[in-house]
């Protein structure tokens, strides 16, 4: 049967299934912080205009992407690191330098905040969980050379 004839409310009209909560708890930089409460408010502005627009599908994704985030931003716990850090933790730069001699960075973050490509890691991540406690000049696998920790940040 063409599409054409067949009625709208026969169309599937199942709801999005909602954004998967982590269980691990919601540990958050104070830039994490503020990146949840943004997107929220971001997503309350998109609400209202999907609203005026009358558009159904959007207010649908819209809806599930906010009780996402209400949830996230609600559950957070905020952490801040030391000032001056001797092991790598939470919200902790470590900065590794590798066999080949070139450095790379990472930032222990919230799940929410990861951005790999930007150094910034999850901090449940098996790299994070991997440099959890490490120290400068202690050394570590990565991407199959040896990398040592030459310097942490807050």
């Amino acid at each position: 049967m063409s599409r054409a004839f067949v009625k709208e409310s026969d169309q599937d009209t199942d709801a999005l299934p909602e954004r998967a909560i982590s269980p691990h708890p919601n540990l958050v930089t104070p830039r994490g912080q503020t990146l949840l409460e943004s997107r929220v408010r971001e997503l309350e502005a998109e609400r209202s205009a999907a609203r005026a627009a009358n558009d159904a599908a959007a207010l649908a994704r819209i809806a599930r992407d906010l009780r996402y985030f209400q949830a996230r931003r609600d559950s957070a716990k905020p952490v801040s690191p030391a000032a001056r850090p001797e092991q790598v933790r939470f919200g902790v730069r470590a900065v590794l330098q590798l066999a080949s001699g070139a450095t790379q960075s990472f930032q222990l973050v919230g799940e929410d905040e990861a951005d790999p490509k930007a150094g910034l890691i999850s901090y449940v991540s098996p790299l994070a969980r991997s440099l959890m406690g490490m120290s400068v000049g202690e050394q570590l696998p990565f991407a199959g050379q040896t990398a040592e920790i030459i310097e942490l940040q807050s």
